[in-house]
């Protein structure tokens, strides 16, 4: 699998595809604290249109301070949504929590929705 360049978010309509994949988003500077260290990441999310979860992502949270990429090869041998929840799970197993956006409280809701209450 591999994961194209990061982008502001902002220009997700311009970059990311309308198509399936899986989308990541992280602070473009800083860190933010986990139970088990600090990471940039903010959100996974597997969709059926990128762009359009992009989008609605950066409407949703705003887009200033956040930087996106998706995923742009895979290797075949997992579905994307698959592949979405390994990532989530690594994340969560090193990190101690599932990705968060900054101002929510770490291990709240879901990395796939950021709208599931704690």
């Amino acid at each position: 699998m591999r994961f194209g360049p990061w982008y502001p978010l902002g220009e997700a309509r311009d970059h990311a595809p309308a198509a399936e994949g899986v989308l990541q988003l992280r602070l473009a500077a800083g860190l933010l604290d986990y139970p088990r260290g600090k990471s940039a990441m903010v959100h996974y999310e597997h969709a059926g249109d990128v762009r359009a979860a992009a989008l609605a992502w950066a409407k949703a949270h705003g887009a200033a301070g956040i930087v996106c990429r998706h995923l742009i090869e895979d290797d075949g041998a997992t579905t994307p949504a698959a592949l979405c929840a390994k990532l989530v799970d690594e994340f969560a197993r090193r990190f101690g929590a599932v990705p968060r956006f900054p101002g929510r409280t770490a291990g709240s809701g879901d990395a796939g929705d950021p709208d599931t209450p704690p």
